[in-house]
């Protein structure tokens, strides 16, 4: 049996083929990965088109004589100029909460005041361990905070994959289409433009535990980089599709065609020409005639099944590199990846998922949607999307009526500029039954609601030339 036709599975000591039978251990040669150095070279390795770094036009790095104080009720102790660990010059701030669930931050006041007009913001900071951690957030303002907006940008789960996790330094960008709430004299209008976005003295980095025990943080930069506005003024949306299913040749392509939109399907390749999956002839005609990208989202039907942080690295390498294989073998040549599940953690072996998708791939997507996206992406191997998008009824996912809806993400979208990925699965005709759904009648109101409010709808490889 060859490397395309089976997958190593953790615990078994055997293979898993396409089709789900398992083999002996003694049928099955087992190798034990360690990590990412004791990995084959990838047969397709990225091109290198990954998007430049951001330069910052304002920037705070935390070295010594930064200004910057560490308190709040929720914070234990604090080192303002820490030598121990840091990511960039030779210090950054660290702070450990008290582990009652109160506020504990890092902030600047008084300061000179600042324009944020065509800019975002660009945090990288650190949590040494997750465990306690429920929520991070940012404020902008005047008056001591009196007058602010407030970014809640990530919110852990004890469940689902998270952007934020233990030990390692994390980039996020805020944009103005992600502010949650206004408070003073400041203020959002019925579609999220913000009252003001310039003039601002006051920055604050809040980190809450959960109440069931302390948390570390490290607080490496606050930064200013220019936003999406500058590309595009009404921001920019990219339609991707999951799993490779037939509804999108038949039932979705026809649809998006009356508008010249083009999506990226993200492929499940051992899926291909079986009952109801997309086959080659149709993939190409989608790419060919249509302009939509045929990306990549598992080799193997089990390796999807049971989720990449479920499998060794080594597995999830040879899963990663027969798909790129399989896409360049058959003439589809996108270097872009979307995570089964949505789920880049570490494998059974400790080895960060996304690490072994950047030997493979430009980018790879998740189902984070707690910010929307930017350009450049803040961490291209952990791009956010928008999932479960449908036009049921008590489903669950995200309502279809709310996206289109005044203040909804179209709007922030179009008003404030960022790059909004839709995560969609299967078509129906008919009423949807399933959050994995959306009626064609639905998919054509999505689709004219793009149109009617002028955003561009562009694939993720175009979107990410623009950045490269």
């Amino acid at each position: 049996m060859s490397r395309r036709s089976a997958l190593r599975l953790a615990g078994t000591g055997g293979l898993v083929t396409a089709g789900g039978a398992l083999l002996s251990g003694g049928q099955a040669q087992h190798a034990a990965a360690t990590g990412i150095a004791d990995l084959a070279p990838p047969t397709y390795a990225p091109s290198g088109r990954r998007p430049r770094h951001r330069r910052a036009t304002w920037s705070q790095q935390f070295q010594p004589g930064h200004g910057w104080t560490a308190a709040g009720a929720g914070t234990a102790s604090a080192d303002t100029g820490d030598t121990s660990v840091f990511v960039r010059g030779t210090q950054s701030v660290r702070v450990t909460t008290t582990g009652t669930g109160k506020q504990s931050y890092v902030r600047r006041l008084g300061g000179t005041a600042t324009s944020l007009t065509g800019k975002a913001i660009r945090l990288v900071f650190r949590v040494d361990d997750v465990t306690h951690l429920s929520k991070l957030s940012f404020y902008l303002g005047t008056g001591s905070l009196a007058n602010h907006f407030l970014w809640q940008f990530h919110t852990h789960s004890a469940t689902a994959a998270n952007y934020v996790q233990s030990g390692e330094w994390v980039t996020v960008h805020l944009q103005w289409a992600d502010v949650a709430a206004a408070a003073g004299t400041y203020s959002l209008s019925s579609t999220g433009v913000p009252s003001t976005t310039t003039g601002f003295t006051d920055m604050s980095f809040a980190v809450y535990d959960n109440a069931g025990g302390p948390v570390t943080y490290r607080l490496q930069a606050v930064e200013l980089i220019p936003d999406t506005t500058s590309v595009f003024p009404k921001g920019v949306v990219s339609v991707t599709f999951d799993d490779s299913h037939t509804s999108v040749y038949g039932l979705a392509r026809p649809v998006m065609d009356a508008y010249g939109f083009a999506g990226t399907v993200y492929n499940i390749a051992d899926a291909i020409g079986t009952g109801g999956y997309l086959a080659l002839d149709q993939m190409r005609s989608l790419q060919d005639f249509s302009g939509w990208e045929m990306a990549g989202h598992a080799y193997a039907s089990s390796a999807h099944t049971a989720s990449y942080s479920a499998l060794t690295a080594k597995q999830v390498d040879d899963d990663l590199r027969t798909l790129r294989e399989w896409l360049v073998g058959n003439g589809f040549t996108s270097e872009h990846f979307a995570y089964p599940h949505g789920a880049f953690q570490k494998t059974t072996d400790g080895v960060p998922v996304d690490q072994i998708a950047s030997r493979h791939f430009t980018t790879a997507r998740s189902i984070v949607s707690e910010t929307i996206e930017s350009f450049a992406p803040a961490m291209p191997y952990r791009l956010k999307a928008l999932t479960g998008v449908n036009d049921g009824s008590g489903i669950g996912g995200t309502a279809l009526s709310g996206l289109t809806a005044a203040g909804g993400r179209l709007d922030r979208c179009a008003h404030n500029g960022d790059w909004l990925i839709l995560c969609l699965h299967r078509v129906v005709d008919g009423t949807p039954t399933a959050s994995t759904e959306i009626g064609k009648a639905g998919l054509g109101t999505l689709m004219k609601a793009i149109a009617d409010r002028g955003i561009p709808v562009v694939t993720v490889a175009e979107a990410m030339q623009y950045y490269t």
